[in-house]
């Protein structure tokens, strides 16, 4: 496991994961959200944004939180060695998405920039939930499947999301 892609729906909980296993494996974290956005929510130039995703994938360790955009998603999942897809009901993503936006106006969430305007990203996740439901979804399971030569880690209750952590993040 040294190229590690987390992936899911908004509301997932790929960047607190993402976290707990870079903190036990030592390896380098990099947060999409973070890198496409600026602090205060301002988005980074596209072409900016896939200049510094593709100098993250060709480094020889990393783990990578977040969709960032189609592009870059399927580029870095055929760098990666490990895929960690986080595949929950809806009804748990939405869920998800409404602690964090709680949360957030106490504290800034997990892999999320400095400043960003929480009710505005909130917003915008209800309405990528069911896109990426009914679009990504379907495309990530076949992905997912196809694989023969990666380790793949398929997360589909939060029960498995509490083991790989146990497993995997200590």
């Amino acid at each position: 496991m040294k190229k590690v892609a987390v992936f899911g729906n908004a509301g997932a909980g790929k960047s607190t994961l993402a976290k707990q296993l870079a903190e036990a494996t030592q390896l380098p974290l990099y947060a999409l959200d973070k890198i496409k956005y600026l602090p205060g929510g301002a988005e980074l130039p596209h072409e900016q944004y896939l200049v510094q995703h593709a100098k993250i994938i060709t480094q020889e360790q990393w783990i990578i939180d977040g969709f960032g955009c189609v592009t870059s998603a399927w580029q870095r999942f055929a760098a990666a060695d490990t895929l960690i897809y986080i595949d929950l009901p809806l009804w748990l993503h939405v869920w998800w998405v409404t602690k964090r936006l709680v949360k957030g106006l106490f504290i800034n969430p997990e892999g999320w920039p400095d400043n960003s305007p929480i009710w505005k990203s909130s917003l915008n996740s209800y309405r990528v939930l069911w896109l990426c439901h009914k679009k990504l979804t379907p495309a990530y399971r076949e992905l997912i499947a196809k694989q023969q030569d990666k380790q793949v880690f398929h997360l589909t209750s939060k029960r498995q999301l509490h083991r790989f952590t146990l497993t995997h993040c200590r």
